[in-house]
């Protein structure tokens, strides 16, 4: 299949990209082409900080900002003033950082009855956006269960169903394609294997979209969207640790592995990362800790060694 997408691929902030010697964000900005601003969602920073952000990318470099939660937590989209005063200093935020995109999520206790959805109308008509777009995010229930006249607002404001495609996808096609990538993990505890990074693109050209924004937000949210950069580049993923098989799960385990544990313990706190089981296959941890005998381990070399003896 033909791929015409215009892919940004990045991940959730860059306060944890460190690079020695280099400023987080100056560093990322060299590794990825776009990023989703975060902390704008818990508090709203001054248009000097902001500023300052702008000046240490790339020209053609991407940012998406998310929309501070007091619109969709506290104000829970009721058009007053002071939540189109809120609206007007992240779309100021927006224009500095020259973001097309303003991300709105709604908590999983706002639902979308008929009243909810005349209130959202009456919003957006109401905020002064220009040419922002909204990406809004509805964390309820399956998309089967949005109700239509939802969907038709959207349709009609020009409003991005935002979704984790590793999870969904939108209710509805747009031009643009807006995926926060969590994983099917608890909470952002997950990191894909190749198979599920395939997936996701496999879903993403299912339909031709001016734009896809791929963010990931996983604990291992750069090194995800590093590999499905490179695999989009050359068609191929890169390894994840430098050894196969048990010495990549050793590798892996010695990052942060607490110790005494049991093998139940092992799979839930480490079995959702990717190790290299061979040179060109990636897998869940899991699968090779599923295969321990039910005891206690005190160390990285119990483990590994039980596993040889099994195999």
């Amino acid at each position: 299949m033909k791929d015409n997408n215009e892919y940004l691929i990045g991940a959730g902030g860059w306060a944890y990209f460190q690079v020695p010697g280099l400023d987080p964000l100056i560093a990322y900005s060299k590794a990825f082409n776009f990023v989703e601003v975060n902390s704008t969602f818990y508090e709203i920073p001054s248009l000097r900080l902001v500023r300052s952000w702008r000046r240490k990318v790339p020209e053609n470099f991407n940012f998406s900002v998310r929309c501070h939660r007091s619109i969709t937590h506290r104000f829970k989209f009721k058009p007053v003033e002071e939540a189109f005063e809120v609206i007007d200093k992240m779309v100021s935020i927006c224009k500095v950082l020259k973001a097309d995109i303003l991300h709105m999520q709604t908590p999983p206790t706002l639902k979308f009855d008929e009243a909810m959805v005349d209130r959202l109308r009456e919003f957006l008509f109401s905020a002064s956006l220009g040419s922002i777009r909204i990406a809004l995010e509805i964390r309820q229930a399956k998309i089967s269960a949005l109700p239509q006249s939802l969907i038709r607002l959207m349709r009609d404001l020009n409003v991005i169903h935002c979704i984790d495609l590793s999870r969904e996808e939108p209710a509805f096609h747009s031009d643009i394609l807006y995926s926060r990538l969590f994983g099917k993990g608890i909470a952002n505890l997950y990191q894909f294997t190749d198979e599920e990074l395939k997936e996701i693109d496999e879903k993403v050209r299912k339909e031709e979209h001016k734009k896809v924004v791929l963010c990931f937000h996983g604990v291992k949210m750069y090194k995800d969207a590093a590999r499905f950069k490179i695999y989009k580049q050359t068609g191929n993923f890169p390894k994840v640790t430098r050894g196969t098989g048990l010495n990549s799960l050793k590798e892996v385990l010695s990052e942060d592995a607490r110790f005494p544990a049991t093998k139940q313990q092992l799979i839930i706190r480490q079995g959702w990362k990717v190790i290299d089981l061979t040179p060109n296959k990636r897998v869940h941890a899991s699968q090779l800790l599923k295969k321990l005998p039910e005891k206690t381990f005190n160390n990285v070399e119990e483990v590994i060694q039980a596993l040889k003896s099994i195999n």
